[in-house]
């Protein structure tokens, strides 16, 4: 019974019923869902519309607009906002030839809006294309009953310490696995470059990783990796959060650990510039933290506090194999002398294009301050 009160109404209508309907053929026509960025920087919305035939580029796929005071990003009086394709994927929800398209969000004047922040990282990454930057992010999240409810928790008090649940197997265990494997499934139906998964510290949290994607392709397929995310949670009614400390007390936050290297970083003898990179990062640390959540690092304190393997949010570290260090360097790279680093500072709610952007600017566009 505890479980049934935690899912969402929606998730209990029939869905062979549904089914009934999906497979009805289109008669050649085809449904595009447009995906965006909303105000506060951390949610997705969506909508749909009819293409009187499969789009086979994005530049096959219209502009749009929506209503921005209902979003957060626009007054009433002046509400249209444009919505720009920018990056097309299979639909893992109504199936081919139907789309999703991730667009980047225009004010009335065609300004980028303020939570659009794959305009300037766009900029960046073509500055910097000559270097090959390659990402691979680390996505933590917590599943949550539609009560706000760790998923699986008991109803009152909490599951034993943690311990056994980081890549557990087990109904004891693990909480939520078919949502886990029903989102992998789709990103890879979709063409999302999603490369594994696993269960987390905490009994409830899990992560996906993305990548190697380069340059801005990181933040278009991270995001559209957390819209399908959400929008399987929503088949099953429960939710999922990208809130860094979602439960506080004896228990491991969730960030989104950014794996990064260069052309140069990847090639022998590479770990000098990787060195090299870290001493730029570690002489703008108070930058970086800014940027790596949606509210300029107060979301990040209260999950780097330099227990449950995280650096002290006000003290830059690296180190080797080192999980409580703002940077490690994995074994593996310190034994080749080559490879790429990990940053473990980024929060879960970060947004990828902000975080990207970051890397970019310290290590290869060399600014400070």
């Amino acid at each position: 019974r505890a479980v049934a009160m935690s899912v969402s109404h929606s998730s209990r209508l029939n869905k062979l019923v549904r089914e009934q309907y999906m497979r009805l053929p289109q008669d050649g026509r085809v449904q595009v869902t447009y995906v965006w960025i909303d105000g506060s920087g951390e949610g997705v919305r969506c909508k749909s519309r009819t293409l009187d035939k499969e789009p086979k580029s994005i530049e096959d796929v219209p502009e749009w607009n929506f209503d921005g005071s209902s979003t957060a990003q626009a007054e009433g009086s002046n509400s249209d906002m444009f919505l720009v394709p920018v990056c097309m994927f299979r639909d893992p929800f109504c199936l081919d030839p139907n789309k999703l398209v991730l667009c980047e969000v225009l004010k009335y004047n065609r300004k980028p809006a303020e939570t659009n922040l794959r305009h300037t990282c766009k900029k960046v990454m073509d500055l910097v294309k000559d270097s090959h930057p390659w990402f691979g992010m680390e996505q933590e999240y917590t599943l949550l009953g539609i009560n706000g409810h760790p998923y699986g928790w008991p109803d009152n008090g909490f599951p034993g310490p943690q311990g056994p649940y980081y890549c557990g197997v087990g109904a004891d265990k693990v909480y939520g696995r078919d949502i886990v494997e029903s989102h992998y499934k789709a990103c890879l139906y979709a063409g999302v470059k999603i490369c594994g998964t696993n269960a987390e510290v905490m009994p409830s949290q899990w992560e996906f990783q993305v990548g190697p994607c380069e340059g801005i392709e990181m933040g278009d397929h991270l995001w559209m990796a957390r819209f399908i995310l959400h929008r399987v949670c929503e088949d099953f009614g429960v939710v999922a959060t990208l809130d860094p400390k979602p439960m506080t007390g004896n228990w491991n936050g969730a960030g989104c650990h950014t794996n990064y290297s260069t052309e140069e970083m990847r090639r022998e003898g590479g770990l000098k510039h990787i060195e090299a990179a870290i001493e730029k990062l570690s002489k703008r640390h108070d930058y970086h933290i800014c940027v790596y959540d949606p509210r300029g690092g107060r979301d990040n304190s209260r999950r780097l506090t330099g227990h449950h393997e995280t650096s002290n949010i006000f003290e830059f570290s690296a180190g080797v194999a080192n999980r409580g260090a703002s940077i490690r360097i994995p074994r593996q790279v310190g034994q080749d002398g080559y490879g790429y680093f990990e940053d473990r500072r980024p929060a879960a709610n970060c947004d990828p294009y902000a975080v990207t952007e970051a890397i970019m600017r310290t290590t290869v566009l060399n600014e400070t301050g």
